[in-house]
């Protein structure tokens, strides 16, 4: 009886000690990053930071915090909030509320193919700018309620994607909607009882509290019956202030009491009479006439000490500049993500509201 004995032939050791001289070098090399003093990292943060306050030069502080943890943390620690600055820099910054004095302005681009909206940061003040990718979704129809889903990822746009971000869904005759966040709102929120809020992994924003469906605002479109003229919104949001949020940099979490309650509503339009049309001052962000477009201004500011809103300033503005082009235009206490899913509701049509 003859035995096999298994020889490993010289290839595959001296193959085996080339991958782990190659993962102890890579060890080595991060544990030297990540021994650098913290003055200097501190001083490299603060350069970086100052060097590149819009996109796309805004993209070298985020590859700053790629290298390692340590880096990373020191990122979090000077990078300032979205509020202070007016840059978005972290996915965290999505979900914080605009700053108070200027509005950030995006474009929103629509593709009827796949029924897909895509956010973008606009970099310039052209509509035709490519400008920074920040958010997608995308239109399902879930018998007879239409939902979308909002998320990081332009081209998974599901559920139990990493990169779910939350979702809008409508009623029936789509005059009224639910925004759902997936990361609760403040701690000790309770995920919503619908069957569609079972849990989800959504890494990219913090992974350190529970995935789901946590409703954060309503918006609805008043019935007019009677004669046709332009849409009445009517909008409430939980907007946590500034300083309601805890934590630093892509870490932001709210605290434990529950956020304020901000009321909005449409800035009503005047009707032109040389022009024969409703008409609202957008300041040159909208081009095209259309029923889509709205202004957005607080009935009650949860941001404001007396808690009542000021019903001449904006706070979101949306309307079209193009076939499939819009602009979305906010500042506080509203996110990119609250507005965008906002300006979603506008699409389609609104049976006895316009």
């Amino acid at each position: 009886m003859v035995r096999w004995t298994a020889t490993r032939s010289e290839s595959e050791e001296e193959l085996e000690r080339e991958e782990s001289g190659g993962r102890r070098q890579a060890e080595e090399g991060e544990g030297r990053w990540e021994r650098m003093l913290p003055e200097i990292l501190g001083e490299i943060v603060r350069r970086v930071d100052a060097g590149g306050e819009r996109w796309p030069q805004r993209k070298d502080i985020v590859a700053y915090a790629g290298v390692c943890r340590r880096w990373r943390d020191s990122a979090c620690g000077i990078v300032r909030q979205l509020c202070e600055t007016g840059s978005i820099t972290f996915p965290s910054s999505l979900k914080e509320p605009g700053p108070r004095d200027s509005p950030v302005q995006c474009l929103i681009r629509r593709n009827k193919d796949n029924s897909a909206y895509y956010l973008y940061l606009g970099l310039t003040e052209s509509f035709t700018d490519k400008g920074k990718f920040l958010l997608a979704a995308r239109q399902f129809k879930r018998g007879a309620h239409t939902e979308y889903i909002i998320s990081l990822d332009a081209d998974d746009l599901s559920q139990g994607n990493n990169a779910y971000m939350g979702k809008l869904r409508s009623n029936i005759l789509g005059t009224k909607f639910k925004i759902y966040d997936s990361q609760p709102p403040y701690n000790g929120a309770k995920v919503s009882s619908s069957r569609a809020s079972r849990r989800f992994a959504s890494k990219q924003i913090s992974p350190q509290v529970p995935a789901g469906n946590f409703v954060i605002g309503r918006v609805s479109y008043k019935f007019n019956l009677l004669k046709r003229g332009p849409r009445r919104m009517h909008c409430t949001l939980q907007c946590p202030s500034a300083k309601d949020m805890t934590g630093e940099g892509d870490s932001l979490k709210p605290k434990v009491h529950t956020p304020g309650t901000t009321i909005l509503k449409n800035k009503a339009p005047r009707w032109h009479e040389h022009l024969q049309c409703w008409c609202l001052n957008f300041h040159g962000r909208v081009t095209v006439a259309s029923v889509k477009n709205f202004q957005l201004v607080a009935t009650e500011d949860a941001s404001q000490p007396s808690g009542i809103g000021d019903e001449e300033t904006v706070l979101l503005q949306f309307g079209k500049v193009g076939d499939d082009t819009f602009t979305m235009d906010y500042r506080q206490p509203l996110s990119a993500f609250q507005a965008f899913a906002i300006c979603l509701t506008s699409f389609g049509t609104k049976f006895a509201c316009e």
